[in-house]
Order: structure tokens, then sequence, then C-alpha cells
């Protein structure tokens, strides 16, 4: 009688540490990352390379920041350097509504882009695909990754951390911590 209670609490056991696994492996955690580490979003694996403050005036910035004028008083521009890769069997754009938000639920969303650095929000990737693809500017560039451009508050710095949301198809959003 012993050995069958010891078999059924082995089993009982064993089922546990195979069911927080799985809940591990399901959860939200994976969908909160820091910057560095890719997040998966539907069929799309996105990496934020870098996240830094752009200036007009400064000649290293110009091409990243193609035909804008100096940010307003108050304000900032903030690039945010991604890659992405499309791991499915068809076309995926890049999700709709990605947006940064700090501390105090401040939320700037993207800025259209012209830069050759630019990610193109509307344009779909194609299966195996990735985001800058190679050979363009943006890839051969010293970040190595499309820019999205948001225009902050110069304060943002003081709500810190900020994330970069993203809309997951599946209906959470994935999280990145970014790193500025």
């Amino acid at each position: 009688m012993r050995s069958g209670t010891g078999r059924y609490a082995l089993a009982a056991a064993l089922f546990l540490v195979a069911a927080a696994s799985l809940a591990v492996g399901c959860g939200e955690e994976e969908l909160d990352v820091k910057e560095g580490e890719p997040v998966e979003v539907g069929e799309l694996r996105i990496n934020v390379q870098l996240t830094r403050f752009l200036n007009p005036t400064d000649v290293e910035d110009r091409d990243y920041l193609a035909g804008r004028q100096p940010a307003p008083p108050g304000r900032e521009y903030l690039g945010v350097f991604v890659e992405i890769e499309n791991e499915g069997d068809s076309a995926v754009r890049p999700p709709v509504g990605m947006r940064v938000v700090d501390t105090q639920d401040e939320v700037y969303r993207p800025l259209p882009n012209r830069s050759l650095y630019g990610l193109n929000l509307t344009a779909p990737i194609p299966p195996g695909g990735e985001i800058p693809a190679p050979d363009t500017t943006a890839a051969s560039g010293p970040i190595q990754g499309s820019m999205i451009l948001f225009l902050v508050s110069e304060d943002v710095t003081e709500n810190r951390p900020l994330e970069l949301e993203i809309p997951n198809p599946g209906g959470e959003t994935a999280r990145v911590e970014l790193d500025i």
C-alpha cells in the first residue's frame, strides 16, 4: 500500500512540475523583455537594438531625421532601432499600434518617417524575411536596425523606464523596457 501511495505522490509531483514549466513558457513573462532581448509577436521576432535621443542639427543624426525640423520646445526626438524577422509562412506587416509609454502613463505614437533608416510600418515582411533587409542603408548603417521615430517630452527621462508596447495578434501586449 505504501509503494502505491508513493507512486501517486511522485506522479502528482511530476505533473505539478510539468504544469509549472508550461505555465512559465506560456505566461506573460515571455512578452516582457528588456532592450536587446527578442520578443515573439505573432509570426514576428522583434528585437530592439538600441534606443537614443536624436537631434536634427547634429551631423550624425541628420540622416535619421531626414526632412525634420528641430523638435518643438519641450520635446525631443527618440529613435527606437529594431530588427524584425518573419518566422512565418506568409507575409506579415509590422504590428500596428506600437507606442512608447512612460511611468506616468504618457503615451507616444510613432511619427511618419522618410529616413532611409526608418521602419516602414505599412510594408509587409515576406516569409523568412527580415527588417532591415540585407544590403539596405539601415542594415549597413552604424546601428544596423530600422528606426521607429517618436516625439517625446524632454522630461521623459525622469519617467523611466520607458516601454515600447507592441500589440500581439493573440490579444496580449508585448513590452520592451527601453534602455535610455
